[in-house]
C-alpha cells in the first residue's frame, strides 16, 4: 500500500498523554447493567481493542465514548477533559461502523468530504485533505466512483478516509471488518494497522475475534458481562490469562478441575497429581482449574525429558491443512486437546485414529492454575 500521511494527525512526540480515561464508568438500561464501575487508561497514539462476546458491554462503552450514550454513574475524560454531558458532534472522535454508512448519491470524493464541507472549511483544504485521505487508504484513482461500483473492502475504506479527514483524536470502530469475508478481512487487518501507525492517531477497536483483536492491538481489554476481566499486551493476555473465563474465550484452552493437594502440585480426578506452579492466594483444599494451550502438548515421539505425562485414547481428530486437533480422553470425564502440526512427511491423519492409545506430555511452568 501506497506510504501517505494526514497532515496535522501526528501527536507532538513531547506530548504522551492520555488519550481516554474511564473512571467507574457503568451504563444502566433500566434493571440490565450493560457496564459495570469499568476503570480504563488509553494512552495517545495506542491501538486498542475492547474484545468479547455478544453483550459483553464492549460496543455500549464504544457508544459512551462517542457520545450516543450517556454513562449511568462515572466519568469519561478524552484528551484530559470530561465529556460526559458534551454531544457527539463536539467531541474530537470519528465512528466506523460495520455498515459503511455512506451516501449512495455521492461519489468517494464526496463522501470523504462531508464532514469538512458542514464545518465549512476552505474548498482548497478540504481538496488536499480528501486527495491526501484517499492516498492513505489506496483509493486515491476512485475519487469518482459511487459507492456500489466499488467492493466490500473499497468501501470500508472509504469509511475509514471519512473518518481520517476530520482529523479526530481518537478513532472508534464497531466491528468495521464483521462483513467482509475470510481472505478479505485478514487483508484489512494489516492495513489499519499499518494506517494507525502512519497517522499517529489513538484507535478503539470493538470485535469478538480474538485472532484480529490479538494480531493489530497494543494492548487488547477481555470484557465479560460488563466488566474488563483483564487488560494487556496480547501476548500477556494469551499466554498468562488471569482467569477461566479469559483463558476459555481467548483461542482454545484445555480446563481440568482440581484439588490444591500439596505446594506445587494439584490432584484431578483421575487421582493423578499434576506438577504446576500455585498462585500464592491457594491453599491447599481449594478447587482451581488447570489450564494448558493445545499447541504446548506434546504426543508420543516428541515429548522431552522433565515434561508432565499422561496417557489417554484419542476420541476425535479434526484436520485444519496447517495441523490436526486430536482430542484424547484421559477417563473420569476429563479430556485434552492436542494440537499436532503438519510436516513434510505425513499427515497427522495418518498418524491418529480414534480409539488408538497416545502418550500426552507438557513442560509444568505451561500449566496455568486459575481459580
Amino acid at each position: 500500500m501506497e506510504q501517505a500521511t494526514v497532515s496535522g494527525t501526528e501527536p507532538d512526540a513531547a506530548d504522551s498523554g492520555e488519550a481516554i480515561r474511564l473512571e467507574s464508568v457503568t451504563k444502566r438500561f433500566g434493571e440490565f447493567t450493560a457496564v459495570d464501575a469499568i476503570d480504563l487508561s488509553i494512552p495517545r497514539g495506542e491501538f486498542f481493542s475492547l474484545l468479547g462476546p455478544s453483550g459483553c458491554g464492549k460496543t455500549t462503552t464504544l457508544r459512551m465514548l462517542a457520545g450516543f450514550e450517556i454513562p449511568t454513574e462515572g466519568r469519561i475524560l478524552l484528551e484530559g477533559d470530561p465529556v460526559e454531558d458534551v454531544p457527539p458532534y463536539r467531541r474530537n472522535v470519528n465512528m466506523v461502523f460495520q455498515s459503511y454508512a455512506l451516501f449512495g448519491h455521492l461519489d468517494v470524493a464526496d463522501n470523504v468530504a462531508f464532514g469538512l464541507k458542514r464545518r465549512k472549511v476552505p474548498k482548497d483544504e478540504i481538496s488536499r485533505r480528501v486527495d491526501e485521505a484517499l492516498e492513505l487508504v489506496s483509493l486515491g484513482s476512485r475519487a469518482k466512483s459511487r459507492p456500489s461500483e466499488l467492493s466490500g473492502g473499497q468501501r470500508q475504506r472509504v469509511a475509514l478516509a471519512r473518518a481520517l479527514v476530520n482529523r479526530p483524536a481518537v478513532l472508534l470502530l464497531d466491528e468495521p471488518l464483521g462483513a467482509l469475508d475470510l481472505k478479505l478481512r485478514r487483508q484489512m487487518q494489516v492495513e489499519l494497522k499499518q494506517i494507525q501507525r502512519e497517522v499517529g492517531i489513538t484507535f478503539v477497536y470493538v470485535t469478538h475475534d480474538q485472532e484480529e483483536a490479538l494480531s493489530m492491538s497494543d494492548r487488547v481489554a477481555v470484557m465479560s458481562e460488563g466488566r474488563i476481566a483483564q487488560c494487556g499486551p496480547p501476548e500477556e493476555v494469551y499466554e498468562h490469562p488471569t482467569e477461566e473465563f479469559v483463558a476459555g474465550f481467548i483461542g482454545i484452552s484445555n480446563m481440568i478441575e482440581g484439588v490444591v493437594d500439596a505446594p506445587g502440585s494439584v490432584k484431578i480426578g483421575t487421582g493423578m497429581r499434576i506438577p504446576a506452579p500455585i498462585p500464592g492466594d491457594c491453599d491447599p483444599g481449594d478447587t482451581v482449574q488447570l489450564s494448558v494451550r493445545p499447541e504446548k502438548i506434546a504426543v508420543d515421539d516428541e515429548i522431552e525429558s522433565g515434561m508432565v505425562e499422561m496417557t489417554g485414547t484419542v476420541v476425535s481428530r479434526i484436520y485444519h491443512g496447517v495441523n490436526t486437533q486430536i482430542t484424547v480422553e484421559l477417563g473420569q470425564g476429563a479430556h485434552l486437546v492436542a494440537l499436532e502440526q503438519a510436516t513434510y512427511t505425513a499427515s497427522a491423519d495418518d498418524r491418529w485414529e480414534e480409539g488408538m492409545k497416545v502418550r500426552l506430555g507438557w513442560h509444568p511452568e505451561n500449566c496455568l492454575v486459575l481459580r
